[in-house]
């Protein structure tokens, strides 16, 4: 890694939950690990009224969520504290940024920064345009005296057209190479690791095509519901606030054709062609190749769930889907005809995150009145938790005759090292800090993927009664999903806690 250079790290909403729970202890452990540049500061921006004291005690004396604890010296709290300070401002108003500059300025000198800055937008999506617009009115995104760098959290626009508006708007302030739009599911190490078990193992680029896999399943299941967060996901859904951004991200990384370098420019460009290709939905393709769900009032374990309408902050007749399975093609030379199968719910029975590349059978099942499994052999890519990978293949029962049972040949992610895997936002703002953006979305590949999502939204408002089904909480969603995978012998993959198990009703 090329030694980072000294700059500022302004948090822009530094009061709000996401710098308290994500950002401050990221910062903190990539200052633990000694990879923060000799002269750094973090500057908090917000309404609330704090002095540098205040806050360093809110978020760093105070917190419960740096990792550890126990193990945290008093030397290194203290040292870390001393990086962070603090200004009350009104993001909103112009009028305060004159003061803001001022006091930049003054941490510049102090800390040697030599202008280099980084302006995280930890904020309300209405102050993402308002924010930038500020800064360069008063020359915070000229590179002249120091580099300037804008990260930008999700959501990035609520349809096509407010994600073309912000971007049009975010260049008027600063270039591309300036904006760093974050996904916080790129930066998990077992993400990134679906590029190096494609791209660095000879054995998988022969068979990853049409010719040999039948079809690819993505699986986010959460198993809480909505919790407090009622009033926001009712005007998002499980389509904006999972398949638009983290999803389709994840499915660019599985499909797209190999870079030509492992470079920000490379990657970024073969993820856009993947999201061009592909193919959008004809108007009568949506009502069979979409099923949305919403979680209704049951009982898990003897104890009773609220349905996702009686939620706090939800409306009583809300229409808003907490379930989401898709099916969709991608139309280019390597997956012609492969279906690719994507599911994202709340209040499922577990939380796992995985790719299962689903082999075609082999021609001739010469086995096939003696096994007791499917067929067809998986490659399970687990993304979270117990993260790692599993084949799943058939062996010989072990005796006479040729009687074949499934097996599991997996690795378990933490065996390559007993450290823990840094968050991702630790990855994620260390390659900010180093002007790196692979792991970051592009704008053209941002709106790529929304040109896919818009139509289905469109489609849903125009049609105000089409179908949303219910499912029990604590389930694996509407029934009807199950009737997208074709095929004999193929279905969802029921994964649990545990890699190396699965069952629809699996201990969990």
């Amino acid at each position: 890694m090329s030694k980072l250079q000294n700059h500022i790290l302004v948090i822009f909403g530094a009061s709000g939950d996401l710098t308290a729970r994500k950002l401050i202890p990221s910062i903190f452990n990539l200052h633990k690990r000694k990879l923060l540049p000799e002269c750094f500061a973090v500057l908090g921006v917000s309404r609330s009224a704090f002095s540098d004291v205040e806050f360093r005690d809110k978020v760093v004396n105070s917190s419960t969520f740096l990792k550890d604890k126990n193990d945290i010296t008093p030397k290194e709290l203290e040292e870390f504290s001393s990086k962070l300070f603090y200004q009350s401002s009104d993001p909103a108003d112009r009028n305060s940024y004159d003061a803001l500059k001022e006091r930049l300025l003054e941490l510049d000198n102090r800390c040697n920064t030599e202008g280099n800055y980084i302006f995280y937008l930890s904020t309300p999506p209405s102050l993402y345009p308002i924010v930038p617009e500020h800064l360069s009115a008063i020359g915070l995104s000229d590179e002249s005296n120091g580099w300037k760098r804008l990260i930008i959290e999700k959501p990035f626009g609520y349809n096509l057209k407010t994600a073309k508006d912000l971007n049009i708007q975010l260049k008027r302030c600063f270039s591309e190479r300036q904006l760093y739009r974050i996904d916080h599911y790129l930066g998990k190490e077992t993400v990134q690791n679906v590029l190096v078990t494609r791209f660095a193992n000879s054995i998988f680029e022969p068979l990853w095509n049409r010719n040999y896999i039948h079809h690819i399943e993505i699986t986010a299941a959460e198993s809480v519901g909505v919790e407090k967060r009622g009033g926001y996901y009712d005007s998002s859904g499980a389509l904006r606030d999972m398949v638009q951004n983290h999803l389709l991200q994840v499915a660019a990384l599985v499909a797209m054709e190999p870079p030509t370098k492992a470079d920000s420019y490379h990657i970024r460009n073969e993820k856009l062609k993947l999201f061009e290709s592909i193919r959008p939905y004809k108007e009568e393709e949506i009502r069979t190749h979409v099923i949305r769900g919403q979680y209704v009032e049951s009982s898990i374990n003897g104890k009773k769930v609220k349905g996702y309408r009686q939620e706090e902050g939800v409306d009583a007749k809300s229409r808003t889907e907490t379930y989401i399975a898709m099916k969709f093609f991608v139309d280019n030379w390597r997956w012609a005809g492969v279906p690719f199968y994507i599911r994202t719910g709340k209040s499922l029975p577990t939380r796992v995150t995985e790719v299962v590349i689903h082999f075609n059978n082999s021609p001739h099942h010469l086995f096939s009145q003696r096994t007791k499994l499917n067929k067809h052999n998986q490659l399970v890519l687990r993304i979270q938790p117990s993260e790692g990978m599993l084949l799943k293949l058939g062996m010989k029962v072990p005796g006479g005759g040729f009687e074949v049972e499934p097996i599991n040949m997996d690795f378990q992610y933490n065996s390559l090292t007993d450290q823990q895997l840094p968050d991702a936002y630790e990855r994620l703002l260390l390659d900010a800090m180093q002007g790196d953006s692979t792991l970051y979305a592009r704008g053209d590949g941002v709106q790529a993927a929304w040109e896919f999502i818009d139509p289905v939204l469109s489609y849903w408002e125009s049609h105000p009664n089409e179908t949303i089904y219910g499912y029990p909480a604590g389930t694996w969603g509407p029934a009807h999903a199950d009737q997208l995978i074709e095929g004999e012998d193929y279905g969802w993959r029921y994964p649990c806690k545990n890699l190396t198990d699965n069952g629809q009703y699996c201990e969990l």
